[in-house]
């Protein structure tokens, strides 16, 4: 036998009784149309569609998923679908060579450069010896137009002493960073040793004669389509520097006197790169250079420390006999006191 249910069987006798046999507000509950959509809707259900577009279903990846146990075909696809490479069984740094180790074939200055004349027979030698060098300069100045149309090297010259200025300028305010920017990275290092603790003021005052380009290299690195260029540019101007160490005190030239200062600086360029820029690289020293002599330096005098150490024993001494005496004194007896009377 089925089981009675109370409720089922009232909902029954409310339907069967005829409409006026029950109170007005029961009546109306009864003939309610139900309705499904809650009230915080819009009231019109013909907008039900476009709620639906507002949002989009994305098929979350599962990330515990083990590729191993897949097919090879299918872990293809699926990373294809998500966009990821297949991945390598060694592993590769990549690695950005922004400039080179060193200066190739690097240009030797003719003896006395700056102090003899073109009509002197060693300033004609000095000439002859600049003409049959410059056979490959051309060819890699050709070379450096295959990738820069518009270099020419009387402008290039003037663009290389203003790098030169600003380079200088900037070690001697030590900017660090936008020194970088002026100067390779092999430069860098070399410009700011020593520069610690110490006040360094510099001075570009004029070109004695204008800058000119005497050499220039081509070479490839690891690749033939890497190619690095170096171009060595003669400066000869008149400059002013002071070196001051921590305590103010003056190390090496003067603010006053200004210096004739003959130099052979070497530009660098990575001229396959799209966006690479002409940068300090190197300074040229010949061998017949004279060596420079060494900045002087505070130092506390030895004479002065063994003088002190001196009267420090003395000191010392006189003390000892002092207390020597005091202990001789302090050990005889009353006795041998009056006998010694």
């Amino acid at each position: 036998m089925e089981a009675i249910n109370p409720a089922k069987n009232c909902i029954k006798l409310l339907q069967v009784l005829q409409p006026g046999f029950l109170a007005p507000g029961i009546q109306g509950l009864l003939n309610a149309q139900q309705v499904r959509h809650r009230q915080t809707k819009h009231w019109n259900p013909k907008f039900k569609n476009l709620r639906k577009q507002k949002f989009i279903k994305i098929d979350i990846p599962d990330f515990r998923e083990k590729f191993e146990e897949l097919p090879k075909e299918e872990v293809r696809s699926r990373m294809k679908e998500r966009g990821v490479l297949p991945p390598r069984p060694w592993m590769e740094r990549p690695f950005h060579i922004s400039c080179t180790g060193g200066m190739f074939e690097p240009y030797v200055p003719p003896e006395g450069d700056g102090k003899k004349s073109i009509i002197s027979t060693t300033g004609a030698k000095q000439k002859i010896e600049f003409l049959e060098k410059k056979g490959k300069s051309m060819m890699a100045v050709r070379k450096i137009k295959s990738f820069e149309e518009d270099f020419d090297k009387d402008d290039f010259a003037i663009l290389a002493q203003e790098i030169y200025i600003n380079a200088h300028q900037l070690m001697a305010a030590k900017k660090k960073h936008e020194l970088r920017q002026h100067v390779t990275e092999r430069c860098y290092p070399e410009m700011i040793h020593n520069t610690k603790d110490k006040t360094i003021h510099w001075r570009f005052l004029k070109s004695l004669e204008p800058p000119r380009v005497v050499h220039a290299r081509c070479t490839d690195i690891i690749t033939k389509e890497n190619m690095f260029a170096q171009v060595t540019v003669r400066f000869h101007t008149q400059q002013q520097l002071a070196i001051y160490d921590r305590f103010g005190r003056l190390m090496h030239g003067s603010e006053i006197i200004a210096k004739d200062v003959l130099e052979y600086v070497v530009m660098e360029k990575h001229i396959s790169n799209e966006y690479g820029v002409w940068r300090m690289h190197d300074k040229i020293i010949p061998d017949w250079f004279p060596a420079r002599q060494p900045s002087p330096i505070t130092f506390r005098v030895i004479e002065e420390v063994e003088e002190e150490t001196k009267q420090i024993e003395e000191a010392v001494e006189t003390k000892e006999k002092k207390v020597e005496e005091i202990q001789a004194g302090s050990s005889e007896t009353p006795k041998e006191k009056l006998i010694t009377a």
